[in-house]
């Protein structure tokens, strides 16, 4: 199966996300942003980095890309999308996830391995039961997800908060660090699985084959 691996000016973890599936056995290819075509790849990752120099705000630009609207459509269709970091703060403007981004309380950059805790969800790119710890590192200094204690309360209700940090790194609103969208095909988390997925550069872990290789599991079913 294919993986088509988003490339905005200013990604930087985009080859470490085409190694992530190679690894696990999958091909990967590289979808530049300025081309309106994912070239009938099975599954769509956005990484991480700062892309167009994440001027206005983190991902404000990268949702006008040409190669937006198709992966927009791919999601609509039940396509497996998955956002890491800026990826993640791709999807949230893009609005395929809700919520937003924002510095991290205390304004400190991040960067360090992180047990983030599964939440029972409906999302279908984690190989992880409820309860489970995955550890992960994280790198970011805009990680902090923001949603009205309402709205929060409805995705909990929905089954969309996907992570919660086990110790809270960057103040995120009940220490939420992944979410899904309503029917469990896209996600996105601030932690990188792209660099747990050998031990040698993953702190000692492997953790993030749970969502790497879910994602390419369902990317070959659907």
């Amino acid at each position: 199966m294919r993986v088509g691996v988003l490339q905005f000016p200013g990604s930087n973890d985009e080859r470490d996300a085409v190694h992530a599936v190679e690894v696990l056995g999958g091909e990967a290819e590289l979808l530049w942003h300025g081309d309106a075509d994912l070239k009938g790849v099975d599954a769509v990752i956005l990484p991480g980095g700062f892309s167009y120099g994440d001027y206005l705000r983190c991902g404000a630009i990268a949702r006008f890309a040409n190669v937006m609207e198709p992966v927009k459509s791919f999601a609509r269709d039940g396509g497996p999308v998955l956002g890491i970091c800026n990826g993640f703060q791709i999807l949230c403007e893009s609005g395929l996830l809700p919520g937003a981004l924002v510095r991290n309380a205390g304004l400190r950059f991040r960067c360090r391995p992180e047990p983030i805790v599964v939440q029972e969800s409906v999302c279908r790119l984690v190989d992880a039961g409820p309860g489970e710890t995955l550890v992960i590192p994280i790198k970011h200094g805009e990680g902090r997800y923001v949603l009205g204690d309402e709205h929060r309360r409805a995705l909990a209700d929905r089954g969309q908060i996907v992570f919660r940090y086990a110790d809270n790194p960057n103040g995120s609103t009940g220490d939420v660090a992944g979410v899904c969208n309503e029917r469990g095909n896209v996600l996105g988390l601030m932690p990188h699985p792209e660099h747990a997925v050998e031990p040698e550069v993953g702190f000692g872990s492997i953790d993030g084959r749970a969502i790497v290789g879910a994602l390419m599991k369902m990317g070959a079913t659907v």
